[in-house]
Parts: structure tokens; sequence; C-alpha cells
């Protein structure tokens, strides 16, 4: 089964993630307004119409920030789980509003969303997998640290939006006070360039085809330099960087033990997502 994926904007500004098939999505947090993330599905040739439902993974506001107006617009239900409602003070028609919680599973059409668990700072913050059929893609940011879930997790993936949050050196050198430097790399904060390409050397699956580099700081990375420290290592994984400024590439990513997935052009990939 083949699934889309774009990022609409990663990074501490604004993250949105969107992930469907031909009949439906759903995005992975809604951190940028109503109307930008209308601009930039319009731009990348995506309907709102398909959109189903948006799943929350905690409630900083780089991840709600436009939740209330786009669901309240677009009617669209908000999978979130109590505490990370609370803590971020969700507005969200009652009518709309859904729980979810760790290791179970939402069936959105033929869209399944898994949550797990993982270390960061907010109330009770989860990340996600989406698959449809055998193909599988993970949404994994804001990671304090790699713990049994995401590496269970990852190995099952065809394609990720991986948190390459800051680079060591750059963080160690920045203007930032003590206390913050130590929130980011403490264990609940961000992952570095370099844990992000452990996680992937030693567990990516044989079918991993894209790698979307996610989160990266505007003041403690640069996307070349973790770009390049990826592709180092690839091979013939595709690897990006989600940018904190502007929408990615549509990826179409499907499994087929017998041929990798490749990247298809916007123009085809666009025409596959509009024929019924």
């Amino acid at each position: 089964m083949q699934l889309f994926i774009a990022s609409l904007n990663s990074g501490s500004n604004g993250n949105c993630y969107y992930i469907g098939n031909h009949q439906e999505a759903v995005l992975i947090d809604a951190g940028i307004s109503c109307r930008e993330t209308e601009r930039r599905m319009l731009r990348l040739g995506l309907s709102m119409s398909k959109v189903k439902a948006v799943f929350v993974s905690h409630e900083h506001s780089d991840h709600i920030k436009g939740i209330a107006v786009l669901s309240r617009k677009f009617k669209l239900p908000v999978y979130i789980t109590e505490k990370t409602r609370i803590g971020g003070n969700v507005l969200v028609d009652t009518s709309l509003l859904h729980t979810f919680s760790g290791g179970s599973d939402v069936h959105i059409g033929d869209l399944r969303i898994s949550a797990f668990s993982k270390y960061h700072d907010a109330a009770e913050p989860h990340s996600f997998i989406v698959s449809s059929g055998d193909t599988c893609v993970g949404i994994f940011t804001d990671i304090g640290r790699v713990c049994d879930n995401l590496i269970a997790h990852f190995k099952c993936c065809d394609a990720v939006f991986m948190e390459a949050n800051y680079d060591e050196e750059m963080l160690e050198k920045s203007s930032y006070p003590y206390f913050l430097k130590q929130r980011i790399r403490g264990g609940s904060g961000h992952l570095s360039n370099k844990q992000a390409l452990e996680v992937f050397l030693q567990h990516k699956s044989a079918h991993l085809s894209h790698v979307l580099l996610s989160h990266l700081s505007a003041n403690n990375n640069c996307p070349d330099k973790a770009l390049n420290l990826f592709l180092e290592h690839a091979g013939d994984v595709h690897v990006t960087v989600a940018s904190r400024y502007k929408e990615s590439e549509v990826f179409a990513i499907s499994r087929n033990k017998a041929h990798k997935p490749l990247m298809k052009s916007v123009q085809q990939v666009l025409f596959d997502i509009q024929t019924p």
C-alpha cells in the first residue's frame, strides 16, 4: 500500500506533518496557522478534504498553535491525551475531541495510527507510526533520548521524520545559558545529529527508503551539517532536511521487496493522489 508524506513545517517555529494514502490522510501536529497550513498544502497539490484528523504529540506551542482554528474550520477530529489537552489549554469542540493512549491503535479508513510514549519535557508526550497495509511511516521528533520504544518502532519503518535537533559542538559553543543547554541535551529535550545517526545506522530496516531530518534548531544546527553527516552513510536511502521555513516535496512511499521504493516526480505524485 502506498503512502504520501510531506513536512509542512518542521522546527521550533512550528511542526506539521502530512501522511496519507489515496483516500484519506492525517496531520501529525498542527503548529503553524490554519491559513499557512492551507497555503502549503495547496502548493503541494494536497487536498484538505482528504485530511480526516489531527494527532497531537504534546502540548508545546510549536505543535498545537494551529489546532483550534483548523479543527473548527474543517470539522477535524483531534486525537490528544487528556494531560496534553489540559497542559496546552487546547480548545476544541467536545464533539471533535478524542483521546488516545500509548500502545493503542486508531483506525481511520485504511490508515492505522499507533502511538507510543517517549522522553520529552511535556505532560504526556507521544510519537506516532502511521501505516497502511505493510507500509509504515514514523514521526519521531521531540525525543529526549533513545529508548526501547523508539528502537522497536524505527525498525519497522519504510520512511521516517527523524529528529536531528542540534550539533553537539554548536550547542556547546552557543550563547545559550547552561540550564537551557542541559534542557536540550539532558535526556528530556532533543536528539543530536550524532544520536539520530546512531539510531539510523544501528536500527534501520532493509526497506527504509526515506529519511526526513526534522526539527533542526535554528541556532544550534546547520541543515548542510546534518544532511552531510547522514549522506556519508545513507547508501540508497533518500535523505533530505525538513525545513523550518517551507514545505517539503511530497514523497511516495511503498514497500516492495523486489525493488526499493524510489522518489517519484512531484507531477507523478500529484497525479497519483488526485486519481481515485
